[in-house]
C-alpha cells in the first residue's frame, strides 16, 4: 500500500500507470460540503487480483494541481486505459470532467441489472461490496472525515485502499452477473423464459395499476392541502406553452422576409394524403425504421374476442 506524498514519486508512478489497460480508481475530498472541494487523494489499484493493498497507490494530490493535471493528462484522458470508479460522475468532476475518457462506473453497471437478479436496497459501493463480494465488515465512517487535514490518521489511510479493493471485487461480480443478464440469445431456452415473462407480467399489472392510483390520490390530497411538499415527497409543477401556426401563413412570412429556415419537415401521414400526387415534386429524404413488438397470443385472442 504505497502511499505517495513526493511530486516526482508522484509523477513516476503516473507514467508506470500509461502502462496498464485497465485501473479501478477512487478519490478522496477535502471540504466536499463547501464551495471549493478540493481534490486530497487519488487511489489507484492496478492489480484486481491484489487483497491485500500492495498494489493500491495511495496519492497525496492536495493542493498540487500541476500532478491532477498530469494524472488527467496522461491517465483519464487516454482512451486505451480503461478507468473504472464507483459513482464516476462524482469523482470524473475533480479529474477532467468531459474530457475523460473509456470510464466505466460500477454504480451504472448495477442499475442496469434487473431486480430480480441483483435484489438490493440500494447500490452503493458498501452494499454491493456486502451482497455482490461477501465482505462483512465495510466500514465507511471514515468517508466524511477530514480528508484536509495533514498527516492522515492511519484509519483513514487503510479506508482509502480498502475502498478500491471492494471496487475491483465488486466490478468483476458485476460483469458476471451482466453476462448472465445478456446470455447468446441462441441458447434462450423460450419456454422458461416465457414462462418467467408471464409471471412478471402479471404481477407488474397489478403493482402498476396500484402505482398510479396512489400517485393520483397523494398529487390530489397535496393539491388540496396547498402543499408542495412533505417529508416524503414534492409535487413540482410543469407548464407547457405551445406556439402554433398555419403552415401557409408560416410559408408566407419566410418567403416575404427572405428568412433562413433550412430544416427538414416530417410528414404526417395526413400530410402526405394531403399533398397526394403533388408529394411527387418535392426532393424527399424517406427513412425507414423497423421495430419490433411483443404480444402474448392469449392477449390477441381476447381482443377478438372483443
Amino acid at each position: 500500500m504505497p502511499y505517495l506524498t513526493s511530486a516526482s514519486a508522484i509523477r513516476s508512478q503516473i507514467a508506470e500507470f500509461t502502462q496498464r489497460s485497465i485501473l479501478w480508481i477512487d478519490t478522496e475530498v477535502a471540504d466536499y460540503k463547501s464551495k471549493n472541494p478540493r481534490l486530497s487523494l487519488i487511489q489507484v489499484l492496478d492489480d484486481p487480483t491484489d487483497m491485500s493493498g500492495d498494489r493500491i497507490y495511495i496519492l497525496d494530490v492536495l493542493d498540487l494541481p500541476d500532478i491532477v493535471a498530469d494524472f488527467i493528462a496522461q491517465i483519464m484522458i487516454n482512451p486505451a486505459i480503461e478507468k473504472v470508479f464507483h459513482n464516476a460522475s462524482y469523482d470524473v468532476k475533480f479529474l477532467g470532467n468531459k474530457k475523460a475518457k473509456n470510464v466505466t462506473c460500477t454504480l451504472d453497471m448495477a442499475k442496469k441489472i434487473p431486480y430480480y437478479i441483483l435484489p438490493l436496497p440500494n447500490y452503493k459501493l458498501k452494499t454491493l461490496a456486502n451482497k455482490l463480494c461477501k465482505f462483512l465488515h465495510v466500514d465507511k465512517q471514515e468517508q466524511t472525515s477530514d480528508w484536509g487535514q495533514r498527516p492522515l490518521t492511519e484509519e483513514q489511510i487503510e479506508y482509502a485502499y480498502l475502498d478500491c479493493i471492494y471496487l475491483a471485487q465488486v466490478h468483476s461480480r458485476l460483469i458476471e452477473l451482466n453476462q448472465k443478464n445478456n446470455p447468446d440469445p441462441e441458447i434462450e431456452d423460450l419456454i422458461e423464459l416465457a414462462k418467467k415473462y408471464q409471471q412478471i407480467e402479471e404481477k407488474w399489472k397489478i403493482v402498476k395499476s396500484e402505482y398510479e392510483h396512489l400517485q393520483e390520490r397523494l398529487k390530489k390530497a397535496m393539491q388540496a392541502k396547498n402543499l408542495s411538499e412533505t417529508s416524503d415527497f414534492k409535487l413540482i409543477s410543469y407548464e407547457r406553452t405551445t406556439v402554433k401556426v398555419a403552415l401557409t401563413e408560416l410559408a408566407r412570412l419566410i418567403q416575404s422576409k427572405g428568412i433562413e429556415l433550412d430544416l427538414p419537415i416530417t410528414l404526417t401521414q395526413k400530410m402526405q394524403k394531403d399533398l397526394g400526387k403533388n408529394l411527387e415534386q418535392l426532393s424527399v429524404e424517406v427513412e425507414k425504421t423497423q421495430t419490433w413488438r411483443l404480444t402474448a397470443k392469449n392477449q390477441e385472442d381476447s381482443d377478438k374476442d372483443e
